[in-house]
């Protein structure tokens, strides 16, 4: 199974991205499914249902979340009918949504977990004591699981990849926008890599004006984050994996702009 996960799509320009680039790397890479954390892709902050249905339009299967899911209110009241779309698993129960689920894509069954973590994070349930019964539940369906780990901190997403490894397919980081050099597969067959990197206007600061961010630094004065206009980005890595013991055979970390 080929699957190609983006990176954080930050606001219009990211989608500008993934409307360019994604039917090119569709056909280069004969993707099955395509997964993309876009919690940030309606202004820089949150996801609204037009913006929603635009990402799938332009051809992603999947949508996953992060510590933003709820900045645009209006989440709440479709992320319960949206069967595409998972927010972190380790959010108290109760609350709207789902933290994973599993899609047929091309006739193979592919699950998808989204956790946040907590090193300089808001502290949500531990994502190490409740990954082991989520991965259990899938494998009865699937042997292919992908886990998007939106963490701030280096040290728990590579401990997460570690922990995880020979569990899950891959352990794709997301979160910090910028991708790192660190792509590989572990001992026991999961993919991994910290960050997937960022989808969005290449010449900003993490998707926002990076004049903005400059006189942030400069000042300490605070500033409405805007996201950056120009030329646009994608960021992602493409998982080659074995459909039928879900051990990753390639991970490779895409750029195009």
């Amino acid at each position: 199974m080929n699957v190609l996960f983006i990176g954080d799509i930050v606001g219009k320009p990211g989608r500008e991205a993934i409307r360019k680039y994604l039917p090119e790397l569709r056909d280069e890479y004969k993707l099955d499914c395509v997964i993309a954390n876009a919690e940030n892709a309606s202004g820089g902050r949150g996801l609204t249902k037009d913006v929603a249905r635009e990402i799938y339009q332009h051809g992603v299967d999947v949508i996953t979340m992060g510590n933003h899911v709820w900045d645009q209110r209006e989440i709440i009241h479709f992320i319960d009918e949206d069967n595409k779309l998972v927010r972190p698993a380790n959010y108290p129960r109760g609350v709207p949504g789902k933290g994973f689920l599993v899609c047929s894509k091309n006739k193979i069954k592919i699950g998808v977990i989204n956790l946040a973590g907590r090193v300089f994070m808001t502290p949500l349930e531990n994502p190490f004591t409740m990954i082991i019964s989520l991965v259990n539940k899938i494998r009865e369906e699937t042997p292919i699981i992908l886990v998007d780990f939106h963490a701030e901190a280096t040290s728990e997403k590579v401990a997460m990849g570690w922990f995880l490894d020979g569990k899950v397919s891959a352990v794709l980081g997301t979160h910090t926008h910028i991708q790192t050099a660190d792509a590989r597969i572990l001992d026991n067959g999961t993919g991994y890599i910290t960050d997937a990197g960022m989808t969005g206007p290449r010449n900003s600061v993490l998707g926002v004006k990076k004049e903005i961010i400059i006189n942030n630094f400069l000042t300490q004065m605070p500033a409405r984050f805007d996201v950056a206009d120009g030329a646009v980005q994608i960021n992602g890595v493409f998982l080659e994996i074995d459909s039928q013991t879900g051990k990753a055979k390639k991970i490779l970390p895409l750029q195009r702009y």
